[in-house]
């Protein structure tokens, strides 16, 4: 009983995700198919979260759509997370100067997760979703974010991480150590072809932590672009790091909590 609980909040979760993709109303059958679920226990799950308030059912055209209610859910997230805004001011001018994919990432356990991202301007891009979890052995981001770690439990991150990774994606723990331990020296991170073949990142810890966890702001795009411009990003990632850290002198890492 309780694994079958699990899987409908996954579902109930999956449901609003996909209509935030498709932003239209959607019929049982639409929703069944895409999201490869049986019809019976839609028929349920999207009953449940229409009582519930988190849904709109028309009968006429026999559609669903999100109510306000699930803006509601979140709606105070942003400011919780990014307190002052400093932090997406600094996102905006990266983006300004670079026209590249830029992102704010944090640590979550083993993985890192993109909590916000402004898409690239340029025609050849890599997409990059919002929400989007990887292990942290797998970017420059996660070796980044990483390089706060020590000892035991950077080792011990790294072997869980390879575990959620999968044999394909498997690192040798002694040769992470070492990129960690570089991208400490560096004071910075920067990787080609991970995630993405073709593709390149650059990123820099912030001066804050968000839930008490680092956070890093980071850009990406064509290798072949990154590579052309790598002094003059470094220099802007760098320097609204700077500015960012400026505007909290005196006062330590800015930590923003709930």
């Amino acid at each position: 009983m309780a694994i079958l609980a699990v899987k409908s909040a996954a579902r109930a979760v999956e449901v609003l995700e996909y209509f935030g993709h498709v932003r239209e109303p959607k019929s049982l059958k639409s929703i069944c198919e895409s999201l490869q679920y049986p019809q019976s226990s839609t028929t349920v799950l999207l009953k449940t979260l229409t009582s519930m308030g988190y849904l709109n059912y028309d009968r006429r055209l026999r559609v669903y759509f999100p109510t306000l209610k699930v803006t509601a859910l979140g709606d105070w997230v942003p400011q919780a997370l990014f307190g002052n805004g400093r932090a997406l001011e600094a996102m905006r001018d990266v983006h300004s100067a670079t026209g590249e994919t830029v992102s704010i990432a944090v640590k979550n356990d083993i993985y890192f997760q993109y909590i916000k991202v402004i898409q690239s301007v340029h025609a050849l891009r890599f997409h990059v979703a919002e929400g989007t979890m990887r292990p942290l052995t797998q970017s420059a981001v996660g070796w980044l974010l990483m390089s706060t770690l020590q000892g035991d439990e950077l080792d011990n991150v790294i072997r869980r991480a390879n575990i959620a990774a999968g044999k394909a994606e498997t690192v040798k723990v002694s040769d992470m150590l070492a990129t960690v331990a570089e991208t400490r020296r560096l004071g910075y991170s920067a990787a080609e072809n991970v995630p993405f073949l073709g593709g390149g990142t650059l990123c820099v810890l912030l001066p804050m932590t968000i839930q008490g966890q680092p956070v890093v702001l980071g850009l990406g795009g064509s290798l072949e672009r990154i590579r052309a411009n790598r002094a003059r990003y470094l220099t802007v990632l760098k320097r609204c790091a700077r500015e960012l850290r400026g505007h909290g002198a005196g006062e330590g890492p800015i930590d923003i909590e709930f």
